[in-house]
């Protein structure tokens, strides 16, 4: 199992889409946050001398969170779209092996993508503060709790996109699916149905990270208000992982077991 996990792990950091995706996430990252920062203190955001408005700039590293879900997508379709699938069956014809390890180098891939976001963003948010001698409204351990959120985070949908990917097998439709998801339905579902809004995976997932229900500054049902609570930490953290085990499980007693050209 350390072997699939190595050579998966290799896939991940030797493809120019992995590095793609986390330049995408960091550029989206940094130009959210800077926005947010910018609009700090008027109609939308609180000053950033208070704890919401740089909050709300630190929320701009759901961006990456995002990506880590594509990039979990790409590990397991990818080989499908790039026709590479049957070496890598030949070579490891335990499937459920196979995709366990995918499951593991994206889980640490969506950590790095998650990291990278709450670093930006929050790098960002800290620069604005000292520029205009604010004091920092956010404590040190609050910090290093969205840190954590972030990371976590992260890993747990780049483990659910891979799970996704290998469902659908078709990289194109998973990706945009995965987008659409995330952009339209929750929003929709979460704007409608408040108490709902909470157990949507990547509103949990943005929630891990120090975002408030319709509160960041990109994410589902932005600008909402709703009378809901956010999951717990580890309620959150719960719900993506049992939702990474079933996709998984599900995929590898169907499409993983299908025949491939």
């Amino acid at each position: 199992m350390n072997r699939l996990i190595h050579v998966e792990l290799v896939k991940v950091t030797t493809t120019r889409l992995s590095y793609g995706l986390l330049a995408t996430a960091a550029a989206l990252t940094a130009l959210f946050a800077v926005l947010e920062a910018s609009r700090a203190g008027g109609a939308a955001v609180a000053p950033l001398s208070t704890q919401a408005g740089l909050g709300a700039v630190i929320t701009g590293g759901i961006w990456a969170l995002l990506f880590a879900a594509v990039l979990g997508v790409t590990v397991s379709s990818g080989e499908f779209r790039h026709a590479t699938i049957s070496a890598t069956y030949l070579v490891s014809p335990r499937r459920g092996r196979v995709l366990a390890a995918k499951c593991v180098a994206a889980a640490c891939a969506g950590a790095v993508l998650g990291l990278a976001g709450w670093l930006i963003a929050t790098g960002v948010g800290l620069g604005f503060v000292s520029a205009h001698g604010y004091p920092v409204a956010i404590g040190d351990a609050t910090l290093a709790r969205y840190a954590v959120g972030h990371v976590l985070a992260g890993a747990l949908l780049g483990a659910i996109g891979v799970g996704i990917g290998a469902l659908v097998r078709s990289q194109l439709a998973a990706v945009i699916g995965v987008f659409v998801w995330a952009i339209v339905i929750e929003s929709i579902v979460g704007g409608l149905y408040h108490s709902v809004q909470p157990y949507l995976p990547y509103t949990a997932a943005t929630t891990m990270s120090g975002s408030v229900l319709g509160g960041a500054a990109f994410g589902p049902a932005h600008g909402a208000s709703s009378a809901a609570a956010p999951l717990p930490f580890a309620a959150a953290a719960a719900l993506l992982a049992v939702l990474a085990v079933t996709l998984a499980a599900t995929a590898a007693r169907t499409t993983v077991e299908k025949d491939v050209s």
